[in-house]
Protein backbone atom coordinates (compact mmCIF):
# COMPACT_ATOMS: atom_id res chain seq x y z
CA UNK A 1 0.00 0.00 0.00
CA UNK A 2 3.11 2.23 0.69
CA UNK A 3 4.74 1.68 -2.59
CA UNK A 4 2.00 3.05 -5.38
CA UNK A 5 2.04 6.53 -3.45
CA UNK A 6 5.74 7.11 -3.74
CA UNK A 7 5.05 7.35 -7.37
CA UNK A 8 3.00 10.33 -7.11
CA UNK A 9 4.09 13.19 -9.06
CA UNK A 10 4.37 17.34 -8.58
CA UNK A 11 4.37 18.95 -5.11
CA UNK A 12 2.69 16.44 -2.72
CA UNK A 13 4.90 14.15 -4.45
CA UNK A 14 7.93 15.45 -3.14
CA UNK A 15 6.09 14.90 0.38
CA UNK A 16 4.91 11.27 -0.07
CA UNK A 17 8.35 9.96 -2.03
CA UNK A 18 10.18 9.76 1.43
CA UNK A 19 7.71 8.56 3.67
CA UNK A 20 6.53 5.61 1.02
CA UNK A 21 9.98 4.39 0.39
CA UNK A 22 11.19 4.96 4.05
CA UNK A 23 7.71 3.15 5.52
CA UNK A 24 8.58 0.28 2.82
CA UNK A 25 11.90 -0.39 3.67
CA UNK A 26 10.91 0.03 7.55
CA UNK A 27 8.35 -3.09 7.08
CA UNK A 28 10.94 -5.38 4.98
CA UNK A 29 13.57 -5.33 7.73
CA UNK A 30 10.40 -5.88 10.26
CA UNK A 31 9.37 -8.98 7.95
CA UNK A 32 13.48 -10.19 8.61
CA UNK A 33 13.59 -9.34 12.41
CA UNK A 34 10.10 -11.01 12.86
CA UNK A 35 11.10 -14.19 10.80
CA UNK A 36 14.44 -14.42 12.14
CA UNK A 37 15.71 -12.38 15.07
CA UNK A 38 12.73 -12.79 16.99
CA UNK A 39 12.06 -16.60 17.51
CA UNK A 40 15.74 -17.03 18.42
CA UNK A 41 15.21 -14.69 21.39
CA UNK A 42 12.30 -16.53 22.11
CA UNK A 43 13.85 -19.55 22.23
CA UNK A 44 16.63 -18.23 24.50
CA UNK A 45 14.76 -15.62 26.73
CA UNK A 46 10.75 -17.16 26.82
CA UNK A 47 9.75 -19.23 29.71
CA UNK A 48 7.20 -22.36 30.04
CA UNK A 49 3.88 -21.12 31.99
CA UNK A 50 2.05 -24.60 32.42
CA UNK A 51 -0.76 -23.05 33.80
CA UNK A 52 -3.97 -22.39 31.96
CA UNK A 53 -5.28 -18.29 31.86
CA UNK A 54 -8.32 -17.90 32.85
CA UNK A 55 -10.24 -15.11 30.81
CA UNK A 56 -10.89 -12.58 32.39
CA UNK A 57 -13.86 -10.42 32.78
CA UNK A 58 -13.39 -7.91 29.81
CA UNK A 59 -12.64 -10.98 27.90
CA UNK A 60 -15.90 -12.87 28.93
CA UNK A 61 -17.78 -9.64 28.52
CA UNK A 62 -16.42 -9.29 25.14
CA UNK A 63 -17.13 -13.16 23.64
CA UNK A 64 -20.46 -12.48 25.17
CA UNK A 65 -20.63 -9.69 23.15
CA UNK A 66 -18.97 -11.34 20.09
CA UNK A 67 -22.01 -14.26 19.96
CA UNK A 68 -24.84 -11.66 20.44
CA UNK A 69 -23.30 -9.65 17.35
CA UNK A 70 -23.16 -13.33 15.31
CA UNK A 71 -26.57 -13.95 16.19
CA UNK A 72 -28.33 -10.56 15.01
CA UNK A 73 -25.98 -9.51 12.00
CA UNK A 74 -28.48 -7.17 10.96
CA UNK A 75 -28.89 -4.84 13.36
CA UNK A 76 -25.05 -5.28 14.08
CA UNK A 77 -24.34 -3.87 10.72
CA UNK A 78 -27.17 -0.83 10.05
CA UNK A 79 -25.70 0.30 13.47
CA UNK A 80 -22.01 -0.05 11.69
CA UNK A 81 -23.30 1.36 8.83
CA UNK A 82 -24.82 4.47 10.54
CA UNK A 83 -21.61 5.43 12.45
CA UNK A 84 -19.85 4.92 9.14
CA UNK A 85 -22.07 7.03 7.32
CA UNK A 86 -22.29 9.62 9.92
CA UNK A 87 -17.80 9.96 10.39
CA UNK A 88 -17.85 9.93 6.28
CA UNK A 89 -20.72 12.90 6.31
CA UNK A 90 -18.57 14.99 8.21
CA UNK A 91 -15.76 15.40 5.23
CA UNK A 92 -18.12 18.75 4.31
CA UNK A 93 -17.41 20.08 7.67
CA UNK A 94 -13.54 19.31 7.69
CA UNK A 95 -11.56 22.48 6.53
CA UNK A 96 -9.12 21.58 3.45
CA UNK A 97 -5.73 22.67 2.20
CA UNK A 98 -2.15 21.67 1.06
CA UNK A 99 -0.28 22.20 4.30
CA UNK A 100 -1.19 24.03 7.82
CA UNK A 101 0.90 26.98 8.86
CA UNK A 102 3.08 26.47 10.53
CA UNK A 103 5.26 28.73 13.62
CA UNK A 104 8.72 28.97 12.61
CA UNK A 105 9.79 31.60 14.74
CA UNK A 106 10.17 33.83 11.57
CA UNK A 107 8.59 36.18 9.21
CA UNK A 108 9.87 37.90 6.31
CA UNK A 109 8.17 40.78 5.06
CA UNK A 110 8.37 42.24 1.97
CA UNK A 111 7.56 46.08 0.57
CA UNK A 112 7.40 47.63 -1.99
CA UNK A 113 7.15 51.26 -3.28
CA UNK A 114 5.24 52.52 -6.06
CA UNK A 115 6.99 52.36 -9.28
CA UNK A 116 9.40 55.23 -9.63
CA UNK A 117 10.49 55.22 -6.00
CA UNK A 118 13.91 55.85 -5.32
CA UNK A 119 16.95 54.00 -3.43
CA UNK A 120 16.49 56.36 -0.69
CA UNK A 121 12.93 56.41 -0.31
CA UNK A 122 13.03 52.62 0.10
CA UNK A 123 15.14 52.89 3.11
CA UNK A 124 13.15 55.56 4.58
CA UNK A 125 10.15 53.49 4.68
CA UNK A 126 12.43 50.21 5.48
CA UNK A 127 13.67 52.31 8.49
CA UNK A 128 10.37 53.10 9.99
CA UNK A 129 8.53 50.10 9.59
CA UNK A 130 11.46 48.50 11.30
CA UNK A 131 11.30 50.92 14.37
CA UNK A 132 7.81 49.95 14.82
CA UNK A 133 8.41 46.17 14.52
CA UNK A 134 11.09 46.59 17.01
CA UNK A 135 8.42 47.86 19.31
CA UNK A 136 6.34 44.72 19.31
CA UNK A 137 7.12 42.62 22.72
CA UNK A 138 6.88 39.08 20.24
CA UNK A 139 9.83 41.01 18.38
CA UNK A 140 13.76 39.82 18.96
CA UNK A 141 15.52 41.32 16.34
CA UNK A 142 14.61 42.60 12.59
CA UNK A 143 17.14 42.44 9.89
CA UNK A 144 16.84 44.64 6.41
CA UNK A 145 17.87 43.97 3.41
CA UNK A 146 17.24 47.28 0.88
CA UNK A 147 17.06 47.26 -3.14
CA UNK A 148 18.55 43.74 -4.76
CA UNK A 149 22.07 42.65 -4.14
CA UNK A 150 22.21 41.38 -8.23
CA UNK A 151 24.03 43.72 -10.56
CA UNK A 152 23.97 44.75 -14.00
CA UNK A 153 19.97 46.03 -13.84
CA UNK A 154 18.56 47.36 -16.76
CA UNK A 155 15.67 46.33 -19.26
CA UNK A 156 17.95 43.68 -20.89
CA UNK A 157 20.06 42.61 -17.65
CA UNK A 158 19.13 42.39 -14.16
CA UNK A 159 16.77 43.55 -12.60
CA UNK A 160 18.13 46.07 -9.93
CA UNK A 161 16.76 49.39 -11.13
CA UNK A 162 13.79 47.42 -10.74
CA UNK A 163 14.09 46.13 -7.14
CA UNK A 164 15.09 49.66 -5.37
CA UNK A 165 11.76 49.97 -4.63
CA UNK A 166 11.77 46.76 -2.57
CA UNK A 167 12.94 45.70 0.49
CA UNK A 168 12.81 42.50 2.48
CA UNK A 169 12.92 42.46 6.82
CA UNK A 170 13.41 39.07 8.04
CA UNK A 171 11.91 39.33 11.52
CA UNK A 172 12.62 37.19 14.46
CA UNK A 173 10.43 36.25 17.14
CA UNK A 174 10.96 35.50 20.58
CA UNK A 175 10.79 32.02 21.75
CA UNK A 176 6.91 30.08 21.23
CA UNK A 177 6.37 29.78 24.86
CA UNK A 178 7.89 33.28 25.60
CA UNK A 179 4.56 35.06 23.81
CA UNK A 180 1.18 35.30 23.73
CA UNK A 181 0.56 35.09 20.00
CA UNK A 182 1.96 32.52 17.55
CA UNK A 183 3.58 33.50 14.22
CA UNK A 184 -0.04 33.86 12.18
CA UNK A 185 -1.80 36.37 14.91
CA UNK A 186 1.61 38.14 15.07
CA UNK A 187 1.65 38.68 11.47
CA UNK A 188 -2.04 39.99 11.39
CA UNK A 189 -1.12 42.37 14.39
CA UNK A 190 1.80 43.84 12.61
CA UNK A 191 -0.27 44.23 9.45
CA UNK A 192 -2.87 46.39 11.40
CA UNK A 193 -0.10 48.06 13.10
CA UNK A 194 1.84 49.24 9.59
CA UNK A 195 -1.76 49.64 7.80
CA UNK A 196 -1.09 53.64 7.94
CA UNK A 197 2.09 53.94 6.22
CA UNK A 198 1.16 55.50 2.69
CA UNK A 199 1.77 54.60 -0.93
CA UNK A 200 3.77 51.01 0.47
CA UNK A 201 2.58 47.36 -0.20
CA UNK A 202 2.96 44.99 2.49
CA UNK A 203 2.93 40.84 2.53
CA UNK A 204 4.76 38.61 4.42
CA UNK A 205 6.23 35.44 3.20
CA UNK A 206 4.73 32.97 1.19
CA UNK A 207 4.86 30.80 4.62
CA UNK A 208 2.73 27.34 3.45
CA UNK A 209 -0.51 27.88 4.45
CA UNK A 210 -0.58 31.66 4.43
CA UNK A 211 -1.36 32.74 0.86
CA UNK A 212 -4.74 32.55 -1.56
CA UNK A 213 -3.40 32.74 -4.96
CA UNK A 214 -5.88 33.14 -7.97
CA UNK A 215 -4.35 33.60 -11.32
CA UNK A 216 -6.47 34.67 -14.41
CA UNK A 217 -4.78 34.33 -18.11
CA UNK A 218 -5.88 35.38 -21.70
CA UNK A 219 -4.46 36.97 -24.81
CA UNK A 220 -7.23 39.92 -24.30
CA UNK A 221 -4.98 42.20 -22.18
CA UNK A 222 -7.75 45.06 -21.15
CA UNK A 223 -10.14 42.30 -20.87
CA UNK A 224 -7.97 40.36 -18.17
CA UNK A 225 -7.40 43.74 -16.51
CA UNK A 226 -11.06 44.74 -15.95
CA UNK A 227 -11.66 40.93 -14.67
CA UNK A 228 -9.01 40.91 -12.67
CA UNK A 229 -9.69 44.44 -11.20
CA UNK A 230 -13.37 42.81 -10.05
CA UNK A 231 -12.02 39.77 -8.92
CA UNK A 232 -9.68 41.81 -6.73
CA UNK A 233 -12.67 44.54 -5.58
CA UNK A 234 -14.74 41.38 -4.90
CA UNK A 235 -12.06 39.33 -2.66
CA UNK A 236 -11.97 42.56 -0.68
CA UNK A 237 -15.35 41.44 0.38
CA UNK A 238 -14.61 38.17 2.13
CA UNK A 239 -14.26 38.33 5.96
CA UNK A 240 -10.57 37.82 7.25
CA UNK A 241 -8.52 38.14 4.15
CA UNK A 242 -5.88 40.78 4.47
CA UNK A 243 -3.59 42.48 2.10
CA UNK A 244 -5.36 41.59 -1.03
CA UNK A 245 -3.11 42.86 -3.54
CA UNK A 246 -2.75 42.20 -7.86
CA UNK A 247 0.29 41.49 -10.05
CA UNK A 248 -1.21 44.11 -12.35
CA UNK A 249 -1.98 46.90 -10.13
CA UNK A 250 1.10 49.10 -10.15
CA UNK A 251 1.59 50.84 -13.11
CA UNK A 252 4.81 52.13 -14.35
CA UNK A 253 5.67 55.43 -15.46
CA UNK A 254 7.22 55.06 -18.87
CA UNK A 255 8.25 57.40 -22.23
CA UNK A 256 5.97 55.98 -25.48
CA UNK A 257 7.68 56.52 -28.46
CA UNK A 258 5.58 56.18 -31.59
CA UNK A 259 7.23 55.95 -34.78
CA UNK A 260 6.03 57.65 -38.08
CA UNK A 261 6.31 55.41 -40.51
CA UNK A 262 6.42 57.82 -43.94
CA UNK A 263 9.00 59.65 -41.88
CA UNK A 264 10.59 57.21 -40.82
CA UNK A 265 11.02 55.36 -43.89
CA UNK A 266 12.07 59.01 -45.68
CA UNK A 267 14.52 59.97 -43.90
CA UNK A 268 16.10 56.48 -44.14
CA UNK A 269 15.49 55.13 -40.03
CA UNK A 270 14.77 51.98 -39.05
CA UNK A 271 12.17 51.25 -36.19
CA UNK A 272 15.52 49.20 -34.65
CA UNK A 273 17.25 52.06 -34.90
CA UNK A 274 15.06 54.06 -32.97
CA UNK A 275 14.81 51.07 -30.13
CA UNK A 276 18.51 51.01 -29.86
CA UNK A 277 19.28 54.67 -29.87
CA UNK A 278 16.17 55.36 -27.04
CA UNK A 279 17.01 52.22 -24.93
CA UNK A 280 20.71 52.84 -24.82
CA UNK A 281 20.30 56.56 -24.09
CA UNK A 282 17.90 56.15 -21.17
CA UNK A 283 18.52 52.83 -19.83
CA UNK A 284 22.12 51.51 -21.42
CA UNK A 285 22.52 48.86 -23.41
CA UNK A 286 21.94 45.29 -22.85
CA UNK A 287 24.14 43.64 -20.25
CA UNK A 288 25.90 41.20 -22.83
CA UNK A 289 26.56 43.85 -25.34
CA UNK A 290 28.39 46.35 -22.16
CA UNK A 291 32.21 47.04 -22.60
CA UNK A 292 33.78 45.65 -19.68
CA UNK A 293 36.74 47.03 -17.31
CA UNK A 294 38.96 44.38 -16.26
CA UNK A 295 40.23 43.99 -12.64
CA UNK A 296 42.22 41.39 -10.97
CA UNK A 297 39.78 39.97 -9.35
CA UNK A 298 36.44 40.75 -11.05
CA UNK A 299 34.82 42.70 -14.19
CA UNK A 300 32.62 46.04 -13.58
CA UNK A 301 30.12 46.60 -16.93
CA UNK A 302 30.39 50.23 -17.87
CA UNK A 303 26.77 51.36 -18.61
CA UNK A 304 26.75 54.32 -20.91
CA UNK A 305 23.56 56.69 -20.90
CA UNK A 306 22.19 60.44 -20.70
CA UNK A 307 22.29 62.49 -17.32
CA UNK A 308 19.92 61.46 -14.84
CA UNK A 309 18.26 65.11 -15.44
CA UNK A 310 18.24 64.43 -18.96
CA UNK A 311 16.41 61.18 -18.88
CA UNK A 312 13.49 62.81 -17.35
CA UNK A 313 13.09 65.89 -19.83
CA UNK A 314 10.86 64.86 -22.80
CA UNK A 315 12.38 68.53 -24.61
CA UNK A 316 15.70 67.52 -24.41
CA UNK A 317 14.72 63.18 -25.32
CA UNK A 318 12.65 64.64 -28.53
CA UNK A 319 15.71 66.52 -29.52
CA UNK A 320 18.11 63.72 -29.33
CA UNK A 321 19.98 62.60 -32.67
CA UNK A 322 18.65 59.64 -34.47
CA UNK A 323 21.05 58.57 -37.49
CA UNK A 324 19.50 58.44 -40.70
CA UNK A 325 20.54 57.91 -44.36
CA UNK A 326 21.25 61.70 -45.02
CA UNK A 327 22.95 62.13 -41.44
CA UNK A 328 21.39 62.62 -38.22
CA UNK A 329 17.73 64.14 -37.59
CA UNK A 330 16.21 64.94 -33.96
CA UNK A 331 13.80 61.92 -32.70
CA UNK A 332 10.45 63.96 -32.87
CA UNK A 333 11.31 64.06 -37.15
CA UNK A 334 11.02 60.20 -36.70
CA UNK A 335 8.19 59.69 -33.86
CA UNK A 336 5.87 60.99 -31.43
CA UNK A 337 7.43 60.93 -28.02
CA UNK A 338 5.19 61.57 -25.01
CA UNK A 339 4.92 60.34 -21.06
CA UNK A 340 2.73 57.13 -20.65
CA UNK A 341 2.25 54.61 -18.31
CA UNK A 342 2.23 50.68 -18.15
CA UNK A 343 2.58 47.84 -16.15
CA UNK A 344 5.53 46.94 -14.02
CA UNK A 345 5.70 43.55 -14.79
CA UNK A 346 4.39 41.19 -17.51
CA UNK A 347 3.84 37.51 -17.10
CA UNK A 348 2.77 35.09 -19.20
CA UNK A 349 1.32 31.38 -18.74
CA UNK A 350 0.77 29.45 -21.93
CA UNK A 351 2.10 32.30 -24.22
CA UNK A 352 -0.85 34.17 -22.33
CA UNK A 353 -1.02 37.25 -20.25
CA UNK A 354 -1.79 36.38 -16.63
CA UNK A 355 -2.51 38.20 -13.50
CA UNK A 356 -2.18 36.55 -9.92
CA UNK A 357 -4.33 38.27 -7.03
CA UNK A 358 -2.98 37.09 -3.44
CA UNK A 359 -4.15 37.31 0.02
CA UNK A 360 -3.13 36.52 3.26
CA UNK A 361 -5.23 33.76 4.65
CA UNK A 362 -4.60 35.09 8.33
CA UNK A 363 -5.18 31.86 9.37
CA UNK A 364 -7.92 30.47 7.60
CA UNK A 365 -7.98 26.84 5.34
CA UNK A 366 -7.32 27.57 1.96
CA UNK A 367 -9.92 25.27 0.95
CA UNK A 368 -13.24 27.10 2.56
CA UNK A 369 -11.37 30.59 1.58
CA UNK A 370 -11.03 29.27 -2.41
CA UNK A 371 -14.91 28.06 -2.30
CA UNK A 372 -15.96 31.31 -1.29
CA UNK A 373 -13.91 33.01 -3.96
CA UNK A 374 -15.29 30.87 -6.79
CA UNK A 375 -18.57 31.87 -5.43
CA UNK A 376 -17.94 35.67 -6.30
CA UNK A 377 -19.94 37.21 -9.05
CA UNK A 378 -16.30 38.05 -10.58
CA UNK A 379 -15.49 34.72 -10.63
CA UNK A 380 -18.68 32.98 -11.98
CA UNK A 381 -19.16 35.27 -14.74
CA UNK A 382 -15.53 35.60 -16.16
CA UNK A 383 -15.24 37.34 -19.83
CA UNK A 384 -15.05 35.61 -22.70
CA UNK A 385 -11.31 35.00 -23.49
CA UNK A 386 -10.51 35.27 -19.66
CA UNK A 387 -9.45 32.34 -17.91
CA UNK A 388 -9.09 31.12 -14.43
CA UNK A 389 -6.04 28.85 -13.89
CA UNK A 390 -4.98 27.07 -10.65
CA UNK A 391 -1.66 28.04 -9.04
CA UNK A 392 0.16 28.40 -5.89
CA UNK A 393 -1.43 26.18 -3.23
CA UNK A 394 -4.62 25.57 -4.71
CA UNK A 395 -2.65 24.37 -7.83
CA UNK A 396 -1.04 22.07 -5.11
CA UNK A 397 -4.18 20.92 -3.20
CA UNK A 398 -5.67 20.00 -6.57
CA UNK A 399 -2.47 17.58 -7.28
CA UNK A 400 -2.56 16.32 -3.58
CA UNK A 401 -6.16 14.93 -3.27
CA UNK A 402 -6.14 13.65 -7.29
CA UNK A 403 -2.91 11.79 -6.67
CA UNK A 404 -3.52 10.46 -3.38
CA UNK A 405 -7.01 8.82 -4.19
CA UNK A 406 -5.47 7.15 -7.49
CA UNK A 407 -2.55 6.18 -5.32
CA UNK A 408 -4.79 4.50 -2.80
CA UNK A 409 -6.81 2.51 -5.23
CA UNK A 410 -3.79 1.41 -6.68
CA UNK A 411 -2.69 0.39 -3.16
CA UNK A 412 -5.31 -1.04 -2.11
CA UNK A 413 -6.09 -3.24 -5.24
CA UNK A 414 -2.61 -4.41 -4.82
CA UNK A 415 -3.35 -5.85 -1.02
CA UNK A 416 -6.15 -7.26 -2.58
CA UNK A 417 -4.28 -9.48 -4.99
CA UNK A 418 -1.81 -10.07 -2.57
CA UNK A 419 -4.59 -11.61 -0.07
CA UNK A 420 -5.90 -13.15 -2.74
CA UNK A 421 -2.60 -15.49 -3.34
CA UNK A 422 -2.46 -15.86 0.05
CA UNK A 423 -5.95 -17.19 1.21
CA UNK A 424 -6.17 -18.62 -2.46
CA UNK A 425 -9.97 -17.46 -2.93
CA UNK A 426 -11.94 -14.22 -3.66
CA UNK A 427 -14.51 -13.26 -1.03
CA UNK A 428 -12.58 -13.55 2.36
CA UNK A 429 -10.00 -10.49 1.28
CA UNK A 430 -12.94 -8.58 1.04
CA UNK A 431 -13.66 -9.21 4.58
CA UNK A 432 -9.99 -7.50 5.44
CA UNK A 433 -10.65 -4.93 3.66
CA UNK A 434 -13.56 -4.04 5.25
CA UNK A 435 -11.33 -2.13 8.02
CA UNK A 436 -10.17 0.25 5.96
CA UNK A 437 -13.57 2.48 5.09
CA UNK A 438 -14.28 2.79 9.36
CA UNK A 439 -10.58 3.53 9.80
CA UNK A 440 -10.95 6.60 7.57
CA UNK A 441 -13.52 7.87 9.02
CA UNK A 442 -12.39 7.29 12.35
CA UNK A 443 -9.53 10.03 10.92
CA UNK A 444 -12.53 12.03 9.94
CA UNK A 445 -14.19 12.35 13.26
CA UNK A 446 -11.29 12.80 15.09
CA UNK A 447 -9.89 15.91 13.32
CA UNK A 448 -13.17 17.47 13.15
CA UNK A 449 -13.23 17.10 17.02
CA UNK A 450 -9.36 18.70 16.99
CA UNK A 451 -10.59 21.04 14.23
CA UNK A 452 -7.36 20.03 12.17
CA UNK A 453 -7.36 20.28 8.27
CA UNK A 454 -7.67 17.75 5.65
CA UNK A 455 -4.24 18.13 4.17
CA UNK A 456 -0.46 16.69 3.72
CA UNK A 457 -0.17 15.41 7.02
CA UNK A 458 -3.80 14.19 7.86
CA UNK A 459 -3.24 11.96 4.19
CA UNK A 460 0.05 11.19 5.36
CA UNK A 461 -1.42 9.53 8.81
CA UNK A 462 -4.23 8.31 7.11
CA UNK A 463 -2.17 6.35 4.75
CA UNK A 464 -0.37 4.61 7.77
CA UNK A 465 -3.48 3.23 8.86
CA UNK A 466 -3.50 1.42 6.04
CA UNK A 467 -0.98 -1.01 6.64
CA UNK A 468 -2.03 -1.50 10.31
CA UNK A 469 -5.98 -2.15 10.17
CA UNK A 470 -5.34 -4.35 7.22
CA UNK A 471 -2.64 -6.31 9.47
CA UNK A 472 -5.34 -6.44 11.67
CA UNK A 473 -8.47 -8.57 10.15
CA UNK A 474 -5.61 -10.41 8.80
CA UNK A 475 -4.93 -11.63 12.30
CA UNK A 476 -8.74 -12.62 12.68
CA UNK A 477 -9.89 -13.85 9.59
CA UNK A 478 -6.88 -15.96 8.81
CA UNK A 479 -6.70 -17.89 11.82
CA UNK A 480 -11.10 -18.47 11.66
CA UNK A 481 -9.92 -19.66 7.64
CA UNK A 482 -7.46 -22.40 8.92
CA UNK A 483 -9.34 -23.24 11.75
CA UNK A 484 -12.31 -23.77 9.77
CA UNK A 485 -10.30 -25.72 6.83
CA UNK A 486 -9.21 -27.93 10.07
CA UNK A 487 -12.48 -29.37 10.48
CA UNK A 488 -13.92 -26.67 12.78
CA UNK A 489 -17.31 -25.53 13.18
CA UNK A 490 -17.57 -21.96 11.71
CA UNK A 491 -18.87 -19.95 14.92
CA UNK A 492 -16.33 -21.92 17.04
CA UNK A 493 -13.68 -21.05 15.12
CA UNK A 494 -14.23 -17.69 15.14
CA UNK A 495 -15.14 -17.42 18.61
CA UNK A 496 -11.79 -19.16 19.08
CA UNK A 497 -10.31 -16.86 16.73
CA UNK A 498 -11.83 -13.88 18.67
CA UNK A 499 -10.71 -15.38 21.87
CA UNK A 500 -6.74 -15.86 20.79
CA UNK A 501 -6.53 -12.93 18.66
CA UNK A 502 -8.07 -10.23 20.37
CA UNK A 503 -5.21 -9.32 22.53
CA UNK A 504 -2.74 -8.74 19.90
CA UNK A 505 -5.13 -6.34 18.26
CA UNK A 506 -5.35 -4.50 21.11
CA UNK A 507 -1.49 -4.77 21.85
CA UNK A 508 -1.18 -3.14 18.21
CA UNK A 509 -3.61 -0.35 18.84
CA UNK A 510 -2.55 0.74 22.07
CA UNK A 511 1.07 0.78 21.40
CA UNK A 512 0.38 2.71 18.02
CA UNK A 513 -1.61 4.88 19.93
CA UNK A 514 0.98 5.51 22.93
CA UNK A 515 3.79 5.67 20.10
CA UNK A 516 1.59 8.58 18.23
CA UNK A 517 0.11 10.46 21.14
CA UNK A 518 3.17 12.71 21.81
CA UNK A 519 2.93 13.64 18.45
CA UNK A 520 -1.04 14.33 18.40
CA UNK A 521 -0.36 16.49 21.48
CA UNK A 522 2.44 18.27 20.03
CA UNK A 523 4.71 18.36 22.90
CA UNK A 524 7.77 18.78 21.59
CA UNK A 525 8.19 21.72 18.79
CA UNK A 526 5.90 23.37 16.04
CA UNK A 527 3.00 20.87 16.21
CA UNK A 528 1.31 22.27 13.11
CA UNK A 529 2.24 19.29 10.67
CA UNK A 530 3.07 16.53 12.95
CA UNK A 531 -0.17 16.72 14.97
CA UNK A 532 -2.96 16.06 12.43
CA UNK A 533 -0.93 13.00 11.70
CA UNK A 534 -1.00 11.97 15.24
CA UNK A 535 -4.40 12.65 15.17
CA UNK A 536 -5.83 10.98 11.97
CA UNK A 537 -3.60 7.55 13.21
CA UNK A 538 -5.11 7.50 16.56
CA UNK A 539 -8.53 8.66 15.32
CA UNK A 540 -8.18 5.88 12.73
CA UNK A 541 -6.54 3.00 14.67
CA UNK A 542 -9.60 2.98 17.24
CA UNK A 543 -12.76 2.57 14.82
CA UNK A 544 -10.70 0.09 12.87
CA UNK A 545 -9.98 -2.29 16.20
CA UNK A 546 -13.71 -1.81 17.23
CA UNK A 547 -14.64 -3.06 13.34
CA UNK A 548 -12.24 -5.81 13.87
CA UNK A 549 -13.36 -6.85 17.08
CA UNK A 550 -16.98 -6.57 16.41
CA UNK A 551 -18.28 -6.04 12.95
CA UNK A 552 -15.45 -8.11 10.88
CA UNK A 553 -16.56 -11.78 12.36
CA UNK A 554 -20.43 -10.87 11.16
CA UNK A 555 -18.63 -9.72 7.55
CA UNK A 556 -16.79 -12.91 7.90
CA UNK A 557 -19.96 -14.74 8.30
CA UNK A 558 -21.70 -12.97 5.75
CA UNK A 559 -19.26 -13.53 2.89
CA UNK A 560 -18.81 -17.28 4.28
CA UNK A 561 -22.55 -17.39 3.70
CA UNK A 562 -22.24 -15.95 -0.15
CA UNK A 563 -19.64 -18.18 -0.80
CA UNK A 564 -21.67 -21.12 -0.28
CA UNK A 565 -24.34 -19.80 -2.26
CA UNK A 566 -22.26 -19.29 -5.12
CA UNK A 567 -20.42 -22.71 -4.95
CA UNK A 568 -23.80 -24.28 -4.32
CA UNK A 569 -25.27 -22.21 -7.66
CA UNK A 570 -22.14 -23.46 -9.80
CA UNK A 571 -22.30 -26.44 -8.07
CA UNK A 572 -25.75 -27.28 -9.81
CA UNK A 573 -24.51 -26.11 -13.04
CA UNK A 574 -21.69 -28.17 -13.36
CA UNK A 575 -24.33 -31.30 -12.61
CA UNK A 576 -27.34 -30.23 -15.01
CA UNK A 577 -24.04 -29.88 -17.77
CA UNK A 578 -22.81 -33.17 -17.11
CA UNK A 579 -26.24 -34.33 -17.35
CA UNK A 580 -26.47 -32.94 -20.84
CA UNK A 581 -23.82 -34.65 -21.66
CA UNK A 582 -24.52 -37.56 -20.70
CA UNK A 583 -27.97 -38.08 -22.49
CA UNK A 584 -26.45 -36.48 -25.89
CA UNK A 585 -23.83 -39.35 -25.75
Amino acid sequence: VFVPVAFMGGIPGEFFRPFAFTAAVAVLFSLLVARMLTPMMAAYMLKPHPEVEAPGRIKRKYLEFIEWCLHHRRKTLAVASALLIGCFSLTFFIPTGFAPAGDLGFAVLSVELPPGATLEETRSVAETIRHRLSKMPEVESVYSIVGSGGGGGGPGGGDSTANVRQASLTIRLVPAEERDLTQQEFQMRAARELRDIPGVRLSFGAQTGSKLQITLAGDDSELLDLAASAVERDLRTIPGLGNVTSSASLMKPEIVIRPLPDRAAELGVTTDTLSAITRIATSGDVETNLAKLNLPSRQIPIRVQLPEGIRGDLERIRLMPVPGKNGPVPLMSVADVSFGAGPARITRYDRSRNITIEADLNGQPLGDVLQKAYQLPSLRNLPAGVRLVPSGEAEFMIELFQGFAQAMIVGILCVYLLLVLLFREFLQPLTILSALPPSGGGALLFLFLTNYQMSVPSLIGMLMLMGIVTKNSILLVEYAIRAMREGKPRFEAIMDACSKRARPIVMTTIAMGAGMLPVAMGWSGDPSFRAPMGVAVIGGLLASTALSLFVVPVLFTLTDDLKQKLQRAFGRREARTGEAAAVNS
